[in-house]
């Protein structure tokens, strides 16, 4: 059964404020609230693929503490500017 962009954004955004972690709670949820819905399926995909790495991770990589992998290096310094507003 395939996924509707209305309930897959919704999905996406209950993934975000439900982490593991409260920082990145905070930091996804409104990160999804602001961008989620103008993004087009690609980018989608993208941050579907975001919300599948581990808490501590995304962390360490929104805040600069590692190196983001390739993939996912320009959706996260896109996080991390509206993280650091």
């Amino acid at each position: 059964m395939t996924e509707t962009r209305e309930t897959r954004i919704k999905r996406m955004k209950m993934r975000s404020m439900r982490r593991g972690i409260k920082e990145m709670d905070l930091i996804l949820s409104a990160y999804a609230d602001r961008h989620l819905d103008s993004m087009d399926a690609a980018a989608l995909d993208t941050y579907d693929a975001l919300l599948r790495e581990n808490d501590q991770d995304l962390y360490q990589w929104v805040t600069g503490q590692a190196a983001a992998p390739a993939a996912l290096s320009d959706l996260i310094g896109d996080i991390a500017q509206t993280f650091q507003k």
